[in-house]
Protein backbone atom coordinates (compact mmCIF):
# COMPACT_ATOMS: atom_id res chain seq x y z
CA UNK A 1 0.00 0.00 0.00
CA UNK A 2 1.62 3.33 -0.79
CA UNK A 3 1.43 6.46 1.15
CA UNK A 4 -1.15 8.04 -0.98
CA UNK A 5 -3.34 4.97 -0.15
CA UNK A 6 -2.82 5.59 3.45
CA UNK A 7 -4.43 9.44 3.17
CA UNK A 8 -7.13 8.02 0.91
CA UNK A 9 -7.56 5.95 4.16
CA UNK A 10 -7.59 8.49 6.40
CA UNK A 11 -4.43 6.65 7.67
CA UNK A 12 -2.10 9.57 7.24
CA UNK A 13 -3.29 13.38 7.31
CA UNK A 14 -3.19 15.64 4.69
CA UNK A 15 -4.54 19.30 3.55
CA UNK A 16 -7.46 17.86 1.39
CA UNK A 17 -8.50 20.59 -1.25
CA UNK A 18 -10.75 18.50 -3.11
CA UNK A 19 -12.42 14.78 -3.23
CA UNK A 20 -14.63 12.87 -5.37
CA UNK A 21 -15.77 9.23 -4.95
CA UNK A 22 -12.81 8.69 -7.34
CA UNK A 23 -10.10 11.42 -6.81
CA UNK A 24 -8.31 13.13 -4.15
CA UNK A 25 -6.27 16.33 -4.33
CA UNK A 26 -4.19 17.46 -0.84
CA UNK A 27 -1.24 19.69 -0.50
CA UNK A 28 2.21 18.70 -1.19
CA UNK A 29 3.49 18.77 1.98
CA UNK A 30 7.46 19.03 0.75
CA UNK A 31 6.25 21.87 -2.01
CA UNK A 32 8.40 23.54 -4.57
CA UNK A 33 6.26 26.63 -4.08
CA UNK A 34 3.43 27.44 -1.58
CA UNK A 35 -0.11 26.08 -3.49
CA UNK A 36 1.30 23.21 -5.03
CA UNK A 37 -1.25 20.25 -4.67
CA UNK A 38 -1.15 16.78 -6.03
CA UNK A 39 -4.13 15.18 -7.87
CA UNK A 40 -4.42 11.16 -7.47
CA UNK A 41 -7.02 8.81 -8.39
CA UNK A 42 -8.17 7.01 -4.80
CA UNK A 43 -7.68 3.59 -6.49
CA UNK A 44 -3.94 2.42 -6.08
CA UNK A 45 -2.35 2.44 -9.72
CA UNK A 46 1.27 2.70 -10.22
CA UNK A 47 1.69 4.54 -13.55
CA UNK A 48 -0.92 7.02 -15.09
CA UNK A 49 -1.34 5.84 -18.61
CA UNK A 50 -2.16 2.36 -17.18
CA UNK A 51 -5.28 4.30 -16.12
CA UNK A 52 -8.35 3.57 -18.16
CA UNK A 53 -8.69 6.40 -20.69
CA UNK A 54 -12.74 7.47 -19.22
CA UNK A 55 -11.09 7.81 -15.59
CA UNK A 56 -8.09 9.80 -16.73
CA UNK A 57 -9.98 12.06 -18.65
CA UNK A 58 -12.39 12.33 -15.62
CA UNK A 59 -9.10 12.88 -13.21
CA UNK A 60 -7.78 15.48 -15.90
CA UNK A 61 -11.40 17.34 -15.40
CA UNK A 62 -11.16 17.27 -11.60
CA UNK A 63 -7.63 18.30 -11.80
CA UNK A 64 -8.75 21.45 -13.93
CA UNK A 65 -11.26 22.28 -11.56
CA UNK A 66 -8.51 22.59 -9.02
CA UNK A 67 -6.35 24.01 -10.80
CA UNK A 68 -9.18 27.43 -11.80
CA UNK A 69 -9.90 27.61 -7.75
CA UNK A 70 -5.49 27.60 -7.04
CA UNK A 71 -5.02 29.85 -9.61
CA UNK A 72 -7.34 32.19 -7.92
CA UNK A 73 -6.18 31.18 -4.29
CA UNK A 74 -2.03 31.91 -5.10
CA UNK A 75 -1.33 34.83 -7.05
CA UNK A 76 0.67 33.13 -10.32
CA UNK A 77 0.86 33.42 -14.12
CA UNK A 78 0.09 29.78 -14.36
CA UNK A 79 -0.66 26.89 -12.83
CA UNK A 80 2.10 23.87 -13.89
CA UNK A 81 0.88 20.30 -14.69
CA UNK A 82 3.93 17.91 -14.05
CA UNK A 83 3.88 13.85 -14.54
CA UNK A 84 6.73 12.46 -13.05
CA UNK A 85 5.66 8.71 -11.17
CA UNK A 86 9.02 8.14 -9.94
CA UNK A 87 8.66 9.06 -6.67
CA UNK A 88 5.38 7.39 -5.42
CA UNK A 89 4.02 3.80 -7.00
CA UNK A 90 0.75 5.68 -7.20
CA UNK A 91 -0.19 7.55 -10.47
CA UNK A 92 -0.34 11.08 -9.61
CA UNK A 93 -0.24 15.09 -11.48
CA UNK A 94 1.47 17.74 -10.25
CA UNK A 95 -0.22 21.22 -10.01
CA UNK A 96 2.58 23.53 -9.59
CA UNK A 97 1.75 27.54 -9.09
CA UNK A 98 4.35 29.43 -11.41
CA UNK A 99 6.04 32.36 -11.90
CA UNK A 100 8.79 31.21 -13.46
CA UNK A 101 10.28 28.19 -15.23
CA UNK A 102 12.14 27.22 -12.18
CA UNK A 103 9.30 27.04 -9.91
CA UNK A 104 8.58 23.72 -11.70
CA UNK A 105 12.07 22.58 -11.30
CA UNK A 106 11.90 18.98 -9.07
CA UNK A 107 15.83 19.01 -8.91
CA UNK A 108 15.06 22.12 -6.59
CA UNK A 109 15.43 22.28 -2.90
CA UNK A 110 11.81 21.70 -1.91
CA UNK A 111 10.06 24.09 0.66
CA UNK A 112 9.73 23.18 4.31
CA UNK A 113 6.28 24.66 5.24
CA UNK A 114 4.53 24.18 9.31
CA UNK A 115 1.12 22.81 9.62
CA UNK A 116 -0.01 25.99 10.13
CA UNK A 117 1.06 27.30 7.20
CA UNK A 118 -0.49 24.33 4.73
CA UNK A 119 -3.48 24.61 6.84
CA UNK A 120 -3.45 28.82 6.07
CA UNK A 121 -2.54 27.87 2.13
CA UNK A 122 -5.78 25.31 1.66
CA UNK A 123 -8.25 27.58 3.16
CA UNK A 124 -7.31 30.01 0.83
CA UNK A 125 -7.86 27.35 -1.90
CA UNK A 126 -10.66 25.71 0.03
CA UNK A 127 -12.55 28.99 -0.37
CA UNK A 128 -12.68 29.17 -4.33
CA UNK A 129 -13.34 25.19 -5.17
Amino acid sequence: MTIFSKIVRGEIPAHKIAETDEFLAFLDVNPLVEGHILVIPKQEIDYIFDIDDEILGRMMQFAKKVARAQKQAIECKRIGVAVIGLEVPHAHIHLVPMNAMNDINFTQEKLKPSQEELAETAKKILDRV
